[in-house]
């Protein structure tokens, strides 16, 4: 049985996002809240953690998980960034971006694109998303809440509780997101690629 927090959406309960924390640390999975939809995340290193949201979400191995940064310095740990993608992330970060960039030898192989050796990197724009990461010292390794047969992302925190309390350790509940994912762009090659349109704006990134 998952537990339930109801989190202040701009004012974080320190005790709560603690609480969080701790249950991440522990190789717990969570869904919480970010500026764009609600995510499902774990700890970097845990391997078990992982595996449970790939059987949630049904994915394969080809799925670009996102490493969940709390600002653009620690983002740079986990990728490597030159001067034109540190020019384009210092503009649109934090914010409703992800970037595919190559992945640094801080990231477990396990949770690379293998064929490319890139990973999702983000920096969100949400206090719960960003308390959470600050208490934890390290990113949180995410994707997008959209369970099998579902088109749309889940937006209802309760609803998110009904369908998946025997099958994770923790719901945030932080108010509504909205549906709409974020935009990602492709950093890794020499021009930048946008792989999907979302919530981001285009005009920061020049496409």
């Amino acid at each position: 049985m998952s537990q339930f927090f109801s989190i202040h959406a701009e004012n974080p309960q320190a005790r709560l996002i603690k609480q969080a924390v701790d249950i991440i640390r522990k190789g717990g999975v969570v869904v919480y809240p970010t500026d764009s939809c609600y995510a499902i995340g774990c700890k970097l290193d845990s391997k078990d953690a992982l595996e449970r949201i790939k059987r949630i979400r049904q994915l394969d191995d080809k799925h670009h998980f996102t490493l969940v940064c709390s600002d653009l310095s620690q983002l740079g740990t986990y990728a490597k960034v030159d001067n034109r993608v540190y020019r384009i992330l210092k503009a649109t970060t934090p914010g409703s971006y992800t970037f595919i960039l190559e992945a640094t030898k801080e990231v477990p192989r396990r949770v690379w694109n293998l064929k490319k050796s890139t990973i999702g990197l983000r920096v969100p724009d949400h206090p719960i998303a960003l308390a959470m990461l600050e208490e934890l010292g390290e990113p949180i390794l995410s994707s997008t809440l959209i369970l099998p047969g579902d088109e749309d992302p889940l937006t209802d925190a309760w609803e998110i509780r009904d369908r998946l309390e025997h099958e994770v350790d923790l719901v945030i509940e932080g108010g509504y997101c909205g549906l709409e994912p974020t935009t990602v762009v492709d950093l890794s090659g020499d021009e930048s690629e946008l792989l999907r349109t979302g919530k981001g704006s285009l005009a920061p990134l020049g496409l």
